[in-house]
């Protein structure tokens, strides 16, 4: 693997190859720990003697983890965690409960008005999940002949934008950009911005916008 691909995965989560007939199944929390712990010492390519002695525990222990054959205790898993260079989440992952997800089907999101809209700005939720997840909003714009020109948007957090057709011009504080399908662009939402131009319509884009803890 990549040093920098791998540098990536260990900050951003793990990836792993689905077997033929395998479901992302949920694990009970001693096979969850067991999985992760044997692929994590197989990508640093140790025995099991060695990494025991790496991580702290003796030998017998580590192939008690590896086999699903103990409950860690918590000082077992930080040591585990410290030894992989992981954080302790990394070991249990696949043994939580079920995660949410939220599906839409196309052209099913819920129209919404978006504070400070324009006329002729379209937007439509495409969905939310419960709790923490709150955070995130995702929306698809439609701009027309209709749309009103340089509405400025401000707002905690950071904002991403992808262009699905037409073209315009794009103003984010004292730079534009001009954006095609297939562009992008990311920002600081606290920077006034929003459409300075549409050149080629219908534009529709997609919005995220990823709003601080504090903010809803």
């Amino acid at each position: 693997m990549d040093p920098a691909n791998d540098a990536l995965l260990r900050n951003a989560g793990t990836a792993r190859e689905r077997q033929p007939g395998e479901d992302g199944d949920v694990l009970d929390l001693e096979s969850a720990i067991a999985r992760n712990t044997k692929r994590l010492r197989a990508q640093l390519g140790l025995s099991v003697g060695d990494m025991a002695a790496r991580v702290g525990i003796s030998k017998a222990m580590l192939s008690k983890v590896e086999n699903a054959q103990t409950s860690c205790s918590l000082s077992t898993l930080a040591l585990l965690a410290r030894g992989f260079d992981v954080p302790v989440t990394t070991l249990v992952r696949g043994a939580e409960s079920e995660r949410p997800a939220s599906f839409v089907a196309a052209g099913q999101g819920a129209p919404i008005v978006r504070r400070g809209t324009q006329r002729g700005h379209e937007y439509q939720l495409l969905g939310s999940l419960p709790g923490e997840h709150k955070r995130l909003e995702s929306l698809l714009v439609t701009l027309n002949a209709a749309s009103e020109l340089n509405p400025l948007f401000q707002h905690p957090g950071t904002e991403f934008i992808y262009v699905l057709s037409g073209e315009m011009v794009y103003g984010h504080g004292r730079s534009s950009y001009r954006l095609g399908p297939g562009d992008s662009l990311q920002f600081d939402g606290e920077g006034a911005h929003g459409p300075l131009e549409l050149v080629t319509l219908p534009v529709t884009f997609l919005s995220v916008i990823a709003f601080p803890d504090a903010t809803l």
